[in-house]
């Protein structure tokens, strides 16, 4: 049996997972959220992942029901994403794999000289829309800019119905 942890903070979500042999023991998530009207800046995301990786990295743990001299591998992303949250949360993989003595596994999706996806919803290009149109508006993120655009429509929709 293979248990492998893994951190992403490729952009404005920082997560850590734990698998066992293919099954998802844990995922979690901590997403950094912009004041409104602004979108994710490198630094300002960099800091919101370091503030919260370590309790996130228990979270994971606690979780998944096991500590850290159960995994038997520490799996990061490498890129493509933004460089300063990358660095972030490569330094605590590295960190955590030298401390547990475990090997780490920088994952990159680069092949024939292109970057290459793993898996993305075919409606990024309507999310990062929303996000732009968010941001004109000064709406918050959070919970998320389309849930936000969506009830402000909720609510104008009503207004004009109601004449």
């Amino acid at each position: 049996m293979t248990i492998t942890i893994g951190f992403e903070g490729s952009a404005n979500k920082l997560g850590i997972g734990v698998v066992k042999d293919g099954i998802v023991l844990s995922n979690c998530r901590s997403t950094y959220i912009t004041p409104p009207g602004q979108g994710f800046l490198p630094r300002e995301t960099a800091c919101h992942h370091q503030q919260h990786i370590l309790d996130l990295l228990e979270e994971a743990l606690d979780v998944a029901k096991i500590k850290g001299t159960d995994v038997d591998a520490v799996c990061y992303t490498k890129g493509p994403g933004i460089a300063a949250p990358l660095i972030s949360v490569a330094v605590v993989a590295r960190t955590v794999a030298q401390l547990w003595n475990k090997p780490i596994i920088g994952v990159i999706a680069y092949n024939e000289k292109r970057y290459r996806i793993f898996g993305e919803t075919i409606d990024i290009a309507v999310g990062n829309c929303l996000d732009r149109f968010a941001r004109v508006l000064k709406l918050s993120n959070n919970p998320s800019p389309g849930y936000n655009i969506e009830q402000l429509a909720k609510r104008y929709f009503h207004v004009f119905t109601a004449v």
